[in-house]
């Protein structure tokens, strides 16, 4: 799920209906069962994409060294590196990679949707004393 999709949903999901507060805090279970899904799935993306791109950068560390074959060049689609690059530039060759670049975007990306979800369910843990500030309001307003 795209991380604009999800926003959409929050956008409308996040909306109290002041009118009608006691079914809006009977709906918040189902919100919350309903976020709490979307955040594990994109949680256990965002770790399968974080062992990925640790091993990205462990293949990223051999092919710069030099210690790939040739059945693992062209598994990725690499060629031989001519360049004999020391230990000590290692991180910079790999840091300017546009596969590693990409992977970070990616993850990144993804790491977004995760802090993004984790919002929505703080949100919707205090929604119900919100709402209860709310009735509270109305009490007062009313002279109750």
């Amino acid at each position: 799920m795209k991380l604009e999709e999800i926003q959409q949903l929050w956008a409308s999901d996040s909306q109290i209906d002041r009118t009608e507060l006691g079914n809006e805090a009977v709906k918040i279970p189902q919100l919350h069962s309903k976020y709490y899904k979307m955040y594990s799935t994109e949680r256990l993306t965002f770790r399968k994409m974080e062992a990925e791109s640790r091993q990205l950068y462990k293949d990223m560390w051999d092919y710069y060294q030099g210690n790939m074959d040739y059945e693992q060049l062209q598994e990725y689609g690499w060629h031989q590196q001519p360049l004999k690059i020391l230990k000590a530039d290692l991180n910079t060759y790999i840091d300017a990679d546009q596969n590693w670049i990409n992977s970070n975007l990616k993850l990144a990306y993804q790491r977004e949707k995760v802090e993004f979800l984790e919002a929505c369910i703080k949100s919707l843990n205090n929604r119900g004393f919100n709402i209860n500030a709310a009735i509270s309001w109305e009490k007062f307003k009313v002279g109750i």
